[in-house]
């Protein structure tokens, strides 16, 4: 093997790495919403879970990152363990279908170049895909059109790179240094290492796999050779999980020893029966059909075969012990974790990999957001009346809790902005980046409040029972714009969010007229100035809540009818020509009359 053909190796192993890491980042950009789907239906059920990483594995193309984006769910306690173990197996099994792609290499071709098989070869119809897509990509004005173009550039690249390592070591085929060096990988010990040393290298069963089908090509591996470095393969693969464990908390890295011991447990059994089969038939004079077997020649196909066949049988062994797994991790990771907010926790950078999924849990998170800032300011409007030390000392730790969610889910959300992802994904943290600061405002608002009401108790005021009346009502119209903005926005619905606009300007409305009528009962005397203050200041409060949930309400609006963000032109084109608007208006302005 001269120096250009290492080159060429290397070169094909970097184009192999290259297209299969740009096909599944566009598979799961392009699977955005299904993804999310598949992701929300976490479920306790075994199989189902089984069917889950079966299904995520086969869309992104990766078991690596499926047991990455798993280490993550457990870390932030999205998952328990009992599930992980379920969706580790299945994303198992989904891995093997890279091994079929990269066994197209293996078809052979016919002796003439019309030959229908010649046309079954990756070097016939790649150009043609290699072509379709970058048409795609370079003119198609549709998003989901140009991730199309993108995945079948990555799948081309991938099968060019394949093809370049199958060339480079065609020399081989009666190179007898090398054959040398396959049959003492035929020692399953050595085998194993060789696989996993491979594997963990790369940092893919998948390009390790494409490696061993690419040196198959040569003729010269038989199975006693493959089969140990096939296993290795598989443990190699876990080195991704178990890198990126260190920093999880115990449960998480309890998920990664489950990936790793699965495996090992599977490669142990299926090598054990492997070699015990072939000893009893060798023992046997009469047959010699595993003599046979061992010394055959594989090709790109068996590999796939065998990388399946060993993973269905892992599967089955084991699925009935799941528990047993769990048990044998947990007395790997000893301990308990140190609990923290299990909201905030949800935030996992393992996730960010996968932007659908780390997008799905910024929402969870900003809803949770949106409950203690809309709670904290309904209870803060109870205290103008009924006055409770315990209560605004809760408040005030709700408000705090809201700053540290604002902290942590902005550096996430910015974070996130700067991966490939979908358009909508690509709105949707725009859409949180905007929302999060007017809830946490909201939030800000309700230390305000029981600052007055802390006010009207130590300074034993009162006001006279007609701003009270009045204040009822403008108490009333902010609670209902914070519920229907707060529903709007965890229920996604536009209906909802097109009423929170007209209740903004009757809750404008109620702030000035109250403040009318306040100044005429001052002129007589009605009423003191250092009231006056506190309720300025009370009016100002609510009349800012009411704002941010026009904010919050016209960002869903907008972001849903343009993609973007114009809240100016929005609110101007509502108020001055929308005839829903304008009822609606109405109805607010009679029901909160003063």
């Amino acid at each position: 093997m001269t120096a250009f053909d290492v080159l060429s190796l290397l070169c094909g192993l970097a184009l192999f790495l290259y297209g299969m890491g740009v096909m599944g980042d566009a598979l799961k950009k392009s699977a955005g919403r299904k993804l999310k789907t598949i992701l929300g239906n976490l479920t306790s059920n075994k199989f189902k879970g089984f069917l889950l990483g079966l299904g995520v594995t086969a869309i992104i193309q990766s078991s690596s990152a499926t047991t990455v984006m798993v280490v993550g769910f457990v870390t932030s306690g999205t998952m328990v363990l009992s599930q992980a173990i379920g969706v580790i197996m299945g994303a198992n099994v989904g891995t093997a279908v890279t091994a079929w792609l990269t066994a197209l290499n293996s078809i052979p071709g016919g002796s003439d170049a019309m030959s229908w098989t010649n046309w079954l070869k990756p070097d016939a119809w790649m150009p043609i895909l290699a072509v379709i897509g970058i048409g795609l990509i370079m003119f198609a004005k549709s998003g989901k059109k140009q991730d199309v173009g993108t995945i079948l550039m990555g799948f081309a690249v991938l099968m060019i790179g394949m093809d370049l390592m199958s060339g480079a070591v065609s020399g081989l085929k009666n190179d007898e240094g090398f054959k040398s060096i396959l049959t003492m990988f035929s020692n399953p010990i050595l085998g194993v290492l060789a696989g996993t040393a491979l594997t963990a290298i790369v940092q893919s069963s998948s390009a390790s796999v494409g490696i061993l089908q690419a040196l198959s090509s040569t003729g010269a591996i038989s199975v006693s050779a493959a089969m140990p470095i096939i296993m290795g393969q598989n443990i190699g693969t876990c080195v991704t999980a178990l890198i990126s464990s260190v920093s999880a908390n115990k449960n998480g890295k309890r998920a990664a020893f489950v990936h790793l011991y699965f495996n090992i447990i599977g490669v142990v059994l299926w090598l054990g029966l492997y070699y015990l089969i072939g000893w009893i038939v060798s023992m046997a004079s009469a047959f010699e059909v595993f003599g046979w077997a061992s010394s055959t020649m594989v090709d790109g196909w068996w590999i796939a075969g065998i990388h399946t066949v060993f993973k269905i049988f892992s599967v089955l062994i084991m699925f009935p012990f799941t528990k047993l797994l769990e048990k044998l991790a947990c007395m790997t990771v000893k301990g308990d974790d140190k609990k923290g907010d299990e909201f905030t926790d949800m935030l996992d950078d393992r996730l960010l990999a996968t932007p659908t999924v780390a997008i799905d849990r910024s929402r969870t998170v900003t809803c949770r957001m949106a409950e203690i800032s809309v709670d904290a300011m309904d209870k803060a409007i109870k205290m103008l009346d009924n006055y409770d030390g315990k209560m605004c000392q809760e408040i005030r730790e709700a408000e705090d809790k809201a700053d540290i969610y604002e902290d942590v889910l902005g550096s996430y959300l910015v974070k996130l902005s700067s991966k490939d992802m979908s358009e909508s994904d690509s709105h949707e943290v725009t859409k949180l980046l905007h929302m999060i600061g007017d809830f946490e405002r909201i939030s800000d608002h309700s230390v305000n409040i029981i600052e007055s009401a802390e006010e009207i108790k130590d300074k034993e005021i009162h006001f006279s029972d007609t701003a009270v009346k009045e204040l009822d009502v403008l108490y009333r119209a902010v609670s209902e714009i914070m519920l229907i903005t707060k529903e709007a926005f965890t229920e996604n619905d536009i209906i909802k969010a097109n009423s929170v606009e007209p209740l903004e300007q009757v809750v404008d409305q109620l702030k000035e007229q109250i403040k009318h009528n306040h100044t005429i009962r001052l002129q007589k005397s009605e009423c003191s100035i250092e009231l006056g203050f506190i309720l300025a200041d009370i009016l100002t409060n609510l009349e800012r809540v009411a704002d941010h949930c026009s904010n919050i309400a016209g960002c869903l609006i907008e972001m849903s009818r343009h993609d973007s963000l114009d809240l100016h032109n929005y609110l101007s084109e509502v108020r001055a020509s929308d005839k829903d608007y304008a009822d609606m208006y109405d109805k607010y302005m009679k029901k909160y009359a003063l």
